[in-house]
């Protein structure tokens, strides 16, 4: 592999998993108290738990569209946001987080092994590293959003 390609899997990694310049999605989302996943403060739109399912859903599609060529997108806007604003229970909310884990490795393996900057052949001109920024952008938005909101229901840890 050439090295500069190979530098830019390893920045793309470390972006990915939430870059350098600011909180990553595992740090924004621990040890929030169940009862408060749910909450959406001073009119805000979305609760913690509607970010994170949202960005669940997003990257899954991403992910999906990026690997197979049958993929079928969720409805935008109303299938990638969740109608409940808090989990059902613990193990739901645990899994959740575990599918986001899960699929951000899927990503990266699948980064890894193709070529970043050929077109996805289904697609209409993305390439891998769009997706990649495109993951990490949007990932990186929505977890800010849940600092925030946990700022505010006074469960952030600064």
């Amino acid at each position: 592999m050439e090295k500069h390609t190979q530098i830019l899997l390893d920045e793309l990694q470390k972006l990915l998993n939430g870059g350098g310049a600011h909180v990553g999605f595992n740090e924004a989302v621990e040890n929030i108290p169940f009862h408060l996943l749910g909450e959406k403060p001073h009119g805000l739109p979305y609760s913690i738990w509607q970010l994170v399912s949202h960005i669940r859903i997003a990257q899954w599609d991403m992910l999906e569209f990026s690997k197979d060529g049958n993929h079928q997108s969720p409805k935008w806007p109303e299938q990638y946001w969740p109608e409940e604003v808090a989990p059902e229970s613990e193990e739901v909310w645990i899994k959740t987080i575990a599918s986001i884990e899960t699929d951000l490795k899927e990503f990266i393996s699948l980064m890894k092994s193709k070529d970043l900057y050929l077109q996805i052949p289904h697609g209409q001109g993305q390439t891998l590293l769009r997706e990649a920024l495109q993951i990490a952008d949007h990932n990186a938005y929505h977890t800010a959003e849940i600092v925030v909101i946990r700022r505010l229901i006074g469960a952030w840890k600064s």
